[in-house]
């Protein structure tokens, strides 16, 4: 079977993914068996980091998107999150098995990557998307049952600090972990995020025009969600921090019923964040 390389390299240095690995074939035996599949394409490009993805036909001839997570804290709670959307505006859920970390998923065709519209298209997209995966917290719909970012925010920090030796600017990665403190705290405002929405994970789709794939679900503050598309706009980020960090806020407007645009400092420093955790991201 393919394993992309990325993949394998993710696995390599923690056993519990190790073991996950020697188990994948069986996992993908028993699945295609159960679920009435036929493989037809491992996907195998840069992507492909934490999962082992397939194309696959059901037996009625529906085209879908077979997917086994690696075990990994950030996305523990993907099955959970789909479930929770239902599609709107993520991919459907077809079947699950949560023990394995395993999803059947709906095919998105012709399934090309907003990453390849022009980047103002993805800022208007992306805050279109954000705004309807947006939550608040009710009575009735579960979301405190998500784990909140802070949970997330502090395993980063401890994997940064035990990385110390690496820093490149000890300083800037400091100020940064102190940023992931400060802003990761609870609040009222806290909302259900993708955490993980950028232009790679919405796809292309014939249900919908566009749809987001590989949601990780926690509770936080909404303008995490709107960093991750800053930080793969690279090149415009470079040139105009300010102004593209003031367009974000100002098209994202609106979001779990917010009527002003989205708190322009704290954007500034989460994007400083990342900055400092990036200087040691090649070693974790």
């Amino acid at each position: 079977m393919i394993l992309p390389e990325q993949l394998i390299a993710n696995c390599r240095n923690v056993p519990e993914r190790q073991k996950w690995l020697l188990r994948l074939p069986a996992m993908l035996e028993e699945l295609t068996s159960r679920w009435s599949l036929r493989i037809d394409a491992p996907f195998d490009h840069a992507n492909v980091t934490c999962s082992w993805v397939a194309a696959v036909l059901r037996a009625d001839g529906t085209p879908a998107v077979l997917k086994l997570g690696m075990p990994h804290m950030e996305g523990a709670d993907e099955i959970h999150g789909l479930r929770f959307w239902n599609g709107d505006p993520t991919v459907q859920l077809l079947e699950a098995d949560d023990e394995r970390g395993a999803m059947l998923l709906e095919r998105c065709l012709p399934g090309y990557m907003l990453r390849s519209e022009p980047e103002e298209k993805q800022d208007l997209l992306v805050a279109a998307l954000l705004k309807r995966l947006w939550r608040r917290s009710t009575s009735l719909n579960g979301i405190h049952a998500f784990r909140h970012l802070s949970e997330l925010l502090n395993l980063w920090r401890q994997e940064t600090l035990a990385q110390a030796q690496h820093w490149l600017d000890a300083g800037l990665v400091r100020e940064g972990l102190q940023t992931f403190q400060t802003l990761g705290k609870p609040a009222p405002t806290d909302t259900l995020l993708a955490t993980d929405l950028h232009a790679g994970n919405v796809l292309r789709s014939q249900r919908e025009p566009w749809l987001v794939i590989d949601p990780k679900p926690f509770v936080g503050d909404p303008p995490y969600d709107v960093v991750q598309h800053l930080h793969n706009c690279e090149a415009r980020l470079h040139a105009d921090p300010r102004g593209m960090v003031k367009r974000l806020g100002e098209t994202c407007r609106g979001g779990c019923g917010a009527t002003a645009t989205l708190d322009l400092c704290p954007r500034r420093r989460r994007s400083q964040t990342r900055v400092g955790q990036s200087a040691m991201d090649g070693y974790r």
